[in-house]
């Protein structure tokens, strides 16, 4: 009993001095300024955050945070710099991996081209917890290729007929395409926790119907002019504002999300930051063997 308590002990001390750790990777879809507010959240809280800008051609995520990148994904794809020269600091410590904003040919890349951004991220030196991806609107190719490659994908959506089909159709393309199972919803500019939920039941009765997919209901952004105010003033809301609506539903996010498990093992396809998965899994073989 003594050494299995102790096999068990050392592994678990093996897995937080093994470096690089295991990055828990998150997918936010259509939710154009919750990515930025989640990273920053949850940075305050005192993880070591990512911020990937994936709307390759129409980016926005430096502009919301008052950032002027001299360079960014247009110049790793063309080979002119490397993913860790473009990186920059952003609020509260978080690492932001620009995008470009008005190149067509960053909206048409090929599932090589996608496949080899995503790969780039393993040869990071840096010390991550989560990296988040904010996505492009739509089903296009890097859509579907950043979110595969993620261990979690949350769906952003309004009660908006345009906002519920395009969640339904990227869940649906996700699923059937990709067989990816379990979706996580946060419903975004609504006026209750009531009326969020009614929105999340609206789309799950279709899933239910349809999918074979598990929705989780994971809660609301409120209507706030607090969060157009700080957009205005490209900062993040928890920090403009921190006592506002926004910027507390933010924070509970930030909190819901820290309690998401680790992987502790490559799930057999494409992933970010796969090499620290495998690396991490041998050493935790090798430790009970």
């Amino acid at each position: 009993m003594f050494m299995s308590e102790l096999r068990v002990d050392q592994a678990a001390g093996l897995r937080r001095m093994a470096q690089p750790n295991p990055v828990k990777v998150i997918a936010i879809t259509s939710g154009k300024g919750g990515a930025v507010n989640l990273a920053v959240a949850m940075s305050d809280a005192g993880k070591r955050v990512m911020l990937l800008d994936a709307d390759l051609s129409l980016a926005n995520v430096d502009i919301l945070l008052g950032l002027h990148p001299e360079c960014n994904l247009s110049h790793v794809i063309n080979g002119e710099r490397t993913l860790e020269e473009i990186i920059l600091a952003g609020p509260s410590g978080i690492m932001v991996v620009p995008a470009a904003s008005g190149v067509k040919r960053l909206a048409e890349l090929s599932t090589m081209e996608n496949a080899g951004l995503i790969r780039a991220f393993s040869e990071l030196n840096n010390d991550v917890d989560t990296l988040i991806i904010d996505t492009a609107a739509g089903i296009n190719e890097s859509v579907t290729s950043f979110s595969r490659a993620a261990q979690g994908v949350v769906v952003v959506v309004c009660d908006e007929p345009a906002s519920i089909t395009d969640a339904y159709a990227l869940i649906k393309v996700l699923s059937l395409d990709y067989d990816i199972q379990h979706f996580r919803v946060l419903a975004n500019q609504v006026n209750s926790a009531q009326e969020g939920r009614d929105l999340f039941n609206k789309i799950s009765r279709v899933t239910d119907r349809y999918l074979d997919v598990t929705l989780e209901f994971i809660g609301v952004v409120p209507h706030d002019d607090y969060l157009r105010k700080a957009v205005r003033k490209q900062r993040a809301v928890v920090q403009a504002y921190p006592r506002s609506r926004s910027a507390v539903a933010f924070k509970n996010l930030a909190q819901k999300t820290d309690k998401w498990p680790v992987p502790c093992a490559a799930g057999g396809h494409l992933e970010f930051f796969i090499e620290r998965l495998i690396q991490s899994r041998n050493e935790y073989t090798e430790v009970l063997a």
